[in-house]
């Protein structure tokens, strides 16, 4: 009995260290069993110092790390593994590496995600109804990016010296100025001439203004005289109108005939008249009679003749 119990404990911990030894094994190449954590694949042109379990953040947020790397020629591919379920995040997503300050420091991956915020019901991850095209699912590959970082601003800035150098920037740049000055003085003359001509222009307007000034009068004159003019038209229309009336024309036809017997009549009195006044006998016979009517009312009316 005492045999049985101690192969008893002996098998059990034999293959509790067999467990053991497994689930160590597991643990170290990351192997999860029942856990909850997702893999998302990133390809990088550059991973700048990325190492595996490099953090990997979501604005600024720890949720995650970077399972492995593996370099191929002509990318770095590497595994990120997502520690919380729960993270939904819309397409499109992106992975920028990026050291822990400008100056250096440990690398760790940014998902960025440029997308529309997902619903509250809209599915997990791992689960069979996550659709690629709307979020970021378990195994999916997004595109990584790297971070500027002092090594790259410092080749960046090598490298634009040396193209300055190889294409003669500085002497171009020089000449340029030259040309630059040159055409900053034909500028000047240029603007001088124009404030010059801008001023005969505005002179020959102020001496077209005067005239203007003057010719207001003549002009106002103008068109009262035309204003007349189209009155007294108005006029002459309608005498011309009256005298196209045949009837108008008859009267004045009546007169004319009228006038000139009229005239004739004068004329017959005024020829027999001279004739009187022509005779002497006649004009002594009228003296007389005058003379002696004279006398008569005198004798007739002493009294308011003498008066």
């Amino acid at each position: 009995m005492r045999r049985s119990v101690r192969d008893a404990i002996v098998g059990f911990t034999v293959i509790g260290g067999i467990v053991g030894f497994a689930a160590t094994a597991m643990w170290m190449r990351g192997i999860r069993i029942g856990s909850s954590e997702w893999t998302v694949t990133a390809r990088f042109k550059d991973a700048a110092g990325l190492a595996e379990r490099s953090a990997v953040t979501y604005r600024g947020i720890l949720v995650g790390s970077v399972r492995s790397i593996k370099v191929t020629s002509d990318a770095v591919v590497a595994e990120l593994e997502i520690q919380k379920s729960d993270l939904r995040l819309p397409m499109p997503v992106s992975a920028n590496v990026a050291s822990g300050s400008l100056l250096g420091g440990d690398a760790q991956v940014a998902l960025i995600s440029k997308g529309k915020g997902l619903p509250e019901n809209a599915p997990l991850p791992r689960s069979a109804g996550c659709k690629t095209s709307q979020q970021l699912c378990n195994g999916a590959t997004i595109k990584g990016s790297e971070s500027a970082s002092l090594t790259s601003v410092t080749e960046n800035l090598q490298q634009l010296l040396e193209e300055a150098r190889s294409n003669k920037l500085i002497p171009n740049l020089a000449e340029s100025t030259k040309q630059f000055e040159i055409t900053s003085k034909d500028a000047s003359v240029f603007l001088k001439t124009a404030e010059a001509t801008a001023q005969e222009i505005e002179t020959l307007v102020e001496a077209l203004q005067l005239e203007v000034a003057r010719a207001e009068p003549m002009i106002a004159n103008l068109n009262a005289a035309t204003a007349n003019a189209v009155e007294a038209s108005v006029h002459v229309n309608n005498i011309v109108a009256a005298l196209d009336n045949p009837k108008t024309l008859s009267e004045l036809q009546e007169t004319a005939s009228n006038a000139a017997d009229l005239t004739a009549k004068i004329d017959a009195v005024g020829g027999d008249v001279a004739k009187l006044t022509s005779d002497p006998e006649f004009m002594k016979g009228f003296r007389n009679l005058t003379i002696g009517l004279g006398e008569l009312f005198t004798e007739i009316y002493p009294a308011e003749t003498s008066k």
